[in-house]
């Protein structure tokens, strides 16, 4: 919520944006062996051994965006509705322990 322009803003939004991120920091997985369905059993070869799965290769991630907040958004509602008339900056009770404890921000004369 802003009060200066009495509405609700978007803080943040996401979007899929498939590999195109995970390319870049080579962001993979490697999936599961399938395992043989049941009454399906790979013949042994000569020898007698089977044939253990091969495993499948690494595939990128798919990855959003988004993952985190538009800080100025942010600071701009925090800013808006946590002002005093006298100009100062309540400091929300979450956001103190990363504000070293701080509760208002004041206003330089």
């Amino acid at each position: 919520w802003l009060p200066s322009t009495k509405e609700y803003r978007e803080i943040s939004s996401c979007s899929n944006t498939g590999d195109f991120q995970a390319r870049r920091m080579a962001l993979r997985y490697r999936p599961e062996v399938k395992q043989a369905a049941e009454g399906e059993t790979a013949a042994p070869k000569k020898g007698g051994k089977k044939k253990k799965p091969k495993k499948p290769k690494p595939v990128l991630c798919h990855t959003i965006n988004g993952s985190g907040l538009a800080v100025g958004r942010t600071l701009v509602a925090v800013l808006e509705n946590y002002q005093t008339p006298e100009g100062d900056v309540v400091v929300p009770d979450v956001l103190r322990p990363y504000m070293g404890g701080v509760e208002r921000l004041k206003k330089k004369q």
